[in-house]
This record gives structure tokens, C-alpha cells and sequence, in this order.
């Protein structure tokens, strides 16, 4: 087990009493494998997504990489976020570096691990480029190099694609199963969106809400993963169970609220 979850649980104060966000929450996640956490507006994605970081701490329960046990953020785990986060007044190539200057790097080094690493992603040639001077999926595939020029052990996204147009995000799915599958890549990402989990992913937690639970884990065995693979029914099949369950759940919710 390389990323494991073990009886979750987060609670906040808030005026009105004990809110309670994630309930026993329990995931195992191995080496190499591209798993999503699908669900709707209250279910805790990005909570989860918080603990698994360090950002924030769990009311009980505990989050562990490898045997060690997660306490606060570390470059074992690399972040990409929605918005890309890049610093307006710094290039492709200085964002890239940040972390690792953070980290203490010398200068030749960060410059020679943050310059693989825009290759790897396909922009070496805009690395002196400003971040106004980019696409919208061009600026969040620096965002992925500066989070994988740290080497870290699992990368965490959230809901990376949420703001890209249909056109690019689809292209944007494509890059990454492409980085997957190259780097063989732990990888854990939060979305709400069906078809994005169903077409990406190799296992899906799908999430309950109010408070956030696991309801189902998915197994997704795709015969392949390209575009074409929409228009047949396995992937139909697959993303079809996953909403209605999600509906079900979501009807729930709204009833006991």
C-alpha cells in the first residue's frame, strides 16, 4: 500500500454545532495507479484532499505514504490545484523551479531538474515565457512541472481541468494518461466530474454527502483509453452506474438536510 487512509474522520465547530465532513473514511491506494474521488458539492472532496496534503490535520484517523505518517505538507506529495497558481511575474522556467528553490537546491541543479521536467510536459520552448503569454492548459501543464520537479512520490490534483474549455480539457486527459503511463505515476485526483473519472482512472471512490463517505469503490477496466472509447458502452456502462449512484446518494442528502 503506498497511499492509505485508515477511519478518517473531520469534524469543524462552527456556530450552529459539530459539522461533520468526512465520516470514516477508508482508501488504499497502490503504486502507480491513477484513482479519482468523485462526487458532488458537499461530499468533502477537497477536505480529503486537504488531509492528504497536510494542509490540515484529520479530527481522527490518520493518512500515511509508504509506513510514514502524513503530519503536515512534504515533497513526497507534489499539488495541482483548479486555478493554476503561477506567479504572474516570474517565467515558465522560474515557476517551475520555486518548490525546488524553497527546498534549498543549489541553482545549477533546480535549473537542470525543473528544465527535465518541462520537457517532459512538451513546453522547453516557452520556458522563458510569462504566465499571461500561455493557454489556459499550457499554464497548468507548468503547474504539473513545478509540482513534479519536486520528485514526489504522489501527485494530488484538484479538480485540475474545472476551468479549461471542453476542447482542452479533453486534450488535457489525453497528456495525462500520456504522463501516466510513462512515469508510472501515483496519482489521486478529486473531481466531479463522471466522464473525466471514468475516462482517466483505473479505481473510483465514489462520495456520499453530509456527511462524506465512500459508497462505492469502482473497479474500471476500459479495453482502451482513447477518445473512442466514449462512444462505446462499456464507458457507458461504467459512467452510468457511477451517476446514478451519485444521484441516489445526492437525493439523500437533500432529504435529510
Amino acid at each position: 500500500m503506498y497511499l492509505q487512509i485508515n477511519s478518517l474522520h473531520k469534524h469543524f465547530q462552527t456556530k450552529q454545532g459539530n459539522l461533520v465532513v468526512l465520516k470514516n473514511i477508508n482508501m488504499t491506494i497502490e503504486q502507480g495507479e491513477f484513482i479519482c474521488a468523485v462526487g458532488a458539492s458537499g461530499s468533502g472532496k477537497s477536505t480529503l484532499l486537504r488531509q492528504i496534503a497536510g494542509l490540515d490535520l484529520p479530527t481522527s484517523g490518520e493518512v500515511k505514504i509508504g509506513e510514514k505518517l502524513v503530519t503536515g505538507p512534504g515533497p513526497d506529495r507534489g499539488m495541482v490545484f483548479q486555478h493554476y497558481t503561477l506567479y504572474p511575474w516570474m517565467n515558465v522556467q522560474e515557476n517551475t523551479e520555486f518548490g525546488l528553490k524553497l527546498q534549498g537546491l543549489p541553482k545549477k541543479e533546480r535549473r537542470e531538474q525543473a528544465s527535465y521536467y518541462l520537457s517532459v510536459v512538451g513546453l522547453s520552448k516557452f520556458a522563458k515565457s510569462l504566465p499571461k503569454e500561455l493557454s489556459g492548459g499550457m499554464k497548468q501543464r507548468v503547474a504539473i512541472a513545478r509540482a513534479l520537479a519536486s520528485e514526489p512520490k504522489v501527485l494530488l490534483m484538484d479538480e485540475p481541468f474545472g476551468a479549461l474549455d471542453i476542447h482542452t480539457k479533453e486534450a488535457m486527459h489525453e497528456f495525462m494518461l500520456d504522463l501516466w503511463y510513462r512515469t508510472n505515476l501515483t496519482i489521486f485526483m478529486i473531481t466531479h466530474d463522471v466522464e473525466e473519472a471514468v475516462f482517466l482512472s483505473n479505481r473510483i471512490y465514489a462520495l456520499g454527502a453530509r456527511p462524506g463517505t465512500v459508497r462505492k469503490e469502482m473497479l474500471i477496466d476500459l479495453p482502451e483509453r482513447t477518445h473512442h472509447i466514449k462512444r462505446q458502452s462499456v464507458f457507458h456502462d461504467y459512467r452510468d452506474e457511477l451517476m446514478d449512484l451519485l444521484r441516489k446518494h445526492g437525493k439523500e442528502a437533500l432529504s435529510a438536510a
